[in-house]
């Protein structure tokens, strides 16, 4: 009992402090700059959330920004869609001694948005009682996440007094926007959505880049050098009118970007994310408009409090080592094209080679590269996990893979 006295007493006190700082935001502006003066103050831990949609090139912007951290000491938690930790493993290999494999934490138990409480909260709690802590704290959301209800998990009691979210970036696949759509063949896409009515006409994809784009404060055109300026200038013009605030653009190849570029930002943007609604929280505010005090008896009430990714699944596919990387890559692509696959990525074994070979494709682009050797205690063998909208042809698909890592 005095303990929950103690719970509630200081719950009570940091609501007081919260709703002080938005009376007197007026006085100085915004309630994101009152955060920032207090935070300045308090010396709160940088956080920065690092999104944007599968394939955008987030693994690759982290890895160049851990390369020239300068000695920072930098924690990750990355949340990937599906249960192959890629990203993660690709991040433990870059050999930068202020971010070791104990500064790494996968969460792989589903999307980071929708599993706060349960993951995201704990992760961070024990992140922050270490002993050594973090000068700054990278997130990377899977490619599916909402940036909103995570941002919004800032303003916890157990972390808002501790940490701030120094930004929120997200990343954009500028070749993919340039061909006018977020994931491979965008009209099938769209046409199974219009021939379903009991689906959303708007495409999930659609949602989910705009949200991304809506809640960041810095926003990266990734991948530019595969786009020509021309190109690239109307895909910037594009994103600044659908955004209200000023956000800062900055464009570049392969997400080669430096730390100082990417932190420091000082966004504070917990105290500016009510401002910054996503799709679904626009939606869950409209319904309870339209039934107002009824709406927790609807029946479609429990509907407009989740956020699922029920149109979007995954799976992983084992093989032995390949012999023949053309054969192998040249089949993925045909299976990639015949499945409407939007995202497959993992590490190949290469007979009578020392090294792995990374594959990441997005659509039907396919890189790859040996990334780094094989450790004395792994096993040499394949594993690629598969990303695409529900209804995947999963047996067929495994069939496909497998056969092409024969």
């Amino acid at each position: 009992m005095v303990r929950s006295s103690w719970a509630a007493n200081g719950a009570q006190e940091q609501n007081l402090k919260i709703n002080t700082r938005k009376s007197i935001a007026s006085a100085v502006g915004s309630i994101g700059e009152v955060y920032r003066m207090a935070n300045a103050e308090i010396g709160k831990i940088p956080a920065t959330v690092i999104t944007g949609f599968l394939g955008a090139g987030k693994t690759t912007l982290i890895r160049n920004l851990l390369q020239t951290a300068n000695g920072k000491r930098i924690a990750l938690i990355i949340n990937e869609f599906g249960d192959l930790g890629v990203d993660g493993e690709v991040l433990k290999g870059c050999g930068v001694e202020t971010c070791t494999e104990d500064d790494i934490v996968e969460l792989t138990n589903g999307c980071i948005c929708c599993t706060v409480a349960d993951d995201f909260i704990p992760t961070m709690k024990a992140l922050l009682d270490r002993e050594n802590r973090p000068g700054h704290i990278v997130i990377e959301t899977s490619g599916l996440a909402l940036p909103q209800p995570l941002v919004n998990a800032f303003n916890w009691p157990e972390i808002r007094e501790r940490v701030t979210v120094d930004g929120v970036v997200t990343v954009v696949d500028s070749r993919a926007v340039a061909d006018g759509h977020f994931a491979h063949d965008h009209d099938k896409v769209n046409a199974q959505l219009a021939a379903d009515d009991a689906l959303d006409h708007e495409s999930p994809l659609e949602e989910l880049f705009e949200d991304q784009i809506n809640c960041a404060d810095m926003i990266i055109l990734n991948k530019s050098d595969l786009v020509d300026e021309a190109a690239l200038t109307k895909i910037q013009q594009d994103i600044e009118s659908k955004i209200k605030r000023s956000v800062k653009v900055v464009r570049a190849a392969n997400g080669s970007l430096p730390a100082s570029v990417l932190l420091g930002l000082e966004a504070a943007t917990e105290g500016e994310v009510q401002n910054r609604k996503s799709h679904h929280e626009m939606e869950h505010e409209a319904f309870h408009a339209e039934h107002g005090d009824e709406a927790g008896d609807h029946p479609e009430h429990l509907h407009h409090h989740e956020h699922d990714h029920d149109e979007f699944e995954s799976f992983v596919v084992d093989g032995p080592a390949v012999s023949n990387r053309k054969a192998l890559i040249s089949a993925l692509h045909r299976v990639i094209e015949d499945h409407g696959i939007l995202r497959l990525k993992g590490f190949v074994a290469i007979s009578e080679k020392l090294m792995r070979l990374q594959i990441q494709a997005v659509g039907n682009r396919i890189d790859h590269h040996f990334d780094r050797d094989w450790q004395a205690e792994e096993t040499q063998s394949s594993r690629l996990v598969v990303i695409g909208l529900e209804g995947l042809k999963r047996d067929e698909i495994t069939k496909a893979i497998q056969a092409a890592l024969a």
